[in-house]
This record gives C-alpha cells, structure tokens and sequence, in this order.
C-alpha cells in the first residue's frame, strides 16, 4: 500500500472530507479505484462518491459509507492509501522487462513509459518495430519481478505493423 493523500478535517454535515495528497496531483488520482483507510491495522476500502479538486494538492471527497458528521470526524488525521500496485513509477520499474504474451511467448522489451492520464502505456521493442501496449491491469496476467518478465493479454491485432 502506498499513502497517498491525509484526511485533514470534516466538511459539513453531511459527511464530506477534505484530504490533501502527497507527492501526486489530485487529477492523477484514479476514481474508479478504491482508496483504503486503516482501522485497526487492516485497510479498508472506500470508493470516491464525489471528488472536487481544491487547489494544487487537496481535494473535497465524499466516499462511500460516510454519511455524515460523525463518520467524517472519525477519518479526520488518518492517513489514505491507494494500492502500490504495477502502474507506479512504471516507466522506471520495467523498463528493460521482457514482455511475454498468454501463451509465454517473447513479444520484446519494455523500452519506455507513455503516461497517458487514465491509460498508462509502455513501448515494446518487437522483432517487427515499437508498439504501444495499453498498461491495464486486467492485460496483466503475470508479473515476476525477479526474472524481469511481464506476461499479458496482448489485445488482436496490436502486434500487426
């Protein structure tokens, strides 16, 4: 888990919050994915209901489950996770990985990272040429960080050049 972003305070009654982020824009922040928040040591999921951007680096949330004072005032000072998961520092994490299709087979090597906002990509090195190859987690089927191999659905057709 990666800690993203602090509840600084409550917001209203009706259970609003206002969390300002570490090291990351609140536009780069994934709505769609859960953010977790430790409650008695083990993380607990959140989806965002709203997400208003307030400056460089807060945003004014509603998340799932909290629908009022109480509940909001109960999150205030707690640290916000998201899920460390393959799409962080990609660009340095793989690149030089080979990259291997669902039957195993070499398709080439990660040569950089294309940081589409909502859509991270890596270019691989194919006997054919480079490919931008869609960087999302249900293409991912296998990741073995110790031999350097990242094997993948490879959408049809995204290797014809």
């Amino acid at each position: 888990m990666l800690k993203i972003a602090q509840v600084l305070k409550s917001n209203g009654r009706d259970g609003e919050l206002l969390i300002s982020f570490f090291d990351m824009a609140p536009e780069d922040i994934d709505l769609e994915e859960p953010v977790f928040i430790e409650f008695d040591g083990l993380p607990v999921p959140f989806y965002f209901e709203s997400f208003q951007q307030r400056g460089n680096s807060r945003a004014l949330v509603r998340l799932t489950g909290v629908h009022n004072l109480t509940d909001a005032d109960e999150l205030a000072g707690r640290a916000v996770y998201a899920d460390d998961d393959l799409y962080e520092d990609a660009e340095e994490d793989l690149t030089g990985w080979t990259v291997q299709d669902a039957d195993g087979n070499e398709v080439g090597t990660v040569s950089a990272h294309e940081d589409i906002p909502g859509n991270p990509c890596v270019w691989v090195d194919t006997k054919k040429g480079e490919v931008l190859v869609p960087l999302h987690e249900e293409l991912v089927l296998s990741v073995d960080e110790d031999a350097q191999v990242l094997r993948m659905e490879i959408p049809e057709g995204l290797l014809d050049l």
